[in-house]
């Protein structure tokens, strides 16, 4: 910014997405894996069936999206083998691995469009910056991606627009970002207890590799 640097960081990713940061690194290879999909009641078992495809669309298509948006990697499969042990992975750590990478790609000037979790990107413009934010949405509600969840770009030509935009952030200041935004009052309502467990908040600030298969950050 014209004022300094800022970023997403593990903080952000935990109250926008309510991910878990204190886990499992997301990294391997498939012939480390051996799937095994336990069987049990057929009405219990089509349900679990349900709760992996909608976690693999989840994954493929929120977390970790390619251009596409409408392809998942194989890699994804075998964590949603087992349901129990979703939670043990720092997923927080790894869609902010790949949302640095994407960013980083995307600086290339052959490079068109933007990978990664973009609502997490979108959300954390709208949080810090409160003149790029859109009116009319003005409940919060957890995680607080969800407050946009309803929210499209006008349409228009690309050209203005992008001249538009690369004017506004030329001309911000320092007292135009938000340095504190979830210690306001409506985010302390809805915010999820486990987020601000010391385990979690401890890495807040911790120095260290965020890792998402190969991408190393």
């Amino acid at each position: 910014m014209p004022f300094g640097e800022c970023t997403i960081t593990l903080q952000d990713v935990a109250y926008q997405l309510g991910l878990p940061v204190d886990g499992r690194y997301v990294s391997g290879c498939l012939t480390d894996f051996h799937i095994y999909i336990e069987g049990g009641r057929p009405a219990w078992e089509t349900v679990r069936r349900f709760a992996r495809a909608y976690i693999m669309m989840l994954l493929g298509t929120q977390l970790f999206a390619d251009k596409f948006g409408n392809r998942i990697h194989i890699r994804c499969l075998p964590y949603v083998a087992w349901l129990e042990e979703m939670g043990t992975y720092s997923w927080r750590s790894a869609a902010l691995a790949w949302l640095y990478r994407c960013m980083c790609r995307v600086a290339n000037r052959h490079v068109v469009k933007l990978a990664g979790p973009l609502q997490l990107l979108q959300s954390w413009i709208f949080w810090r910056f409160a003149r790029f934010r859109p009116a009319g949405y003005d409940t919060c509600s957890w995680p607080l991606a969800s407050r946009w969840s309803g929210y499209n770009p006008p349409g228009g030509e690309k050209g203005p627009r992008v001249q538009n935009w690369r004017l506004r952030l030329d001309m911000l200041q320092a007292t135009d970002f938000i340095w504190m935004p979830y210690s306001s009052p409506e985010v302390l309502q809805v915010v999820h207890p486990e987020v601000l467990e010391p385990r979690h908040t401890a890495m807040w600030r911790s120095v260290t590799s965020l890792i998402y298969f190969a991408v190393i950050e």
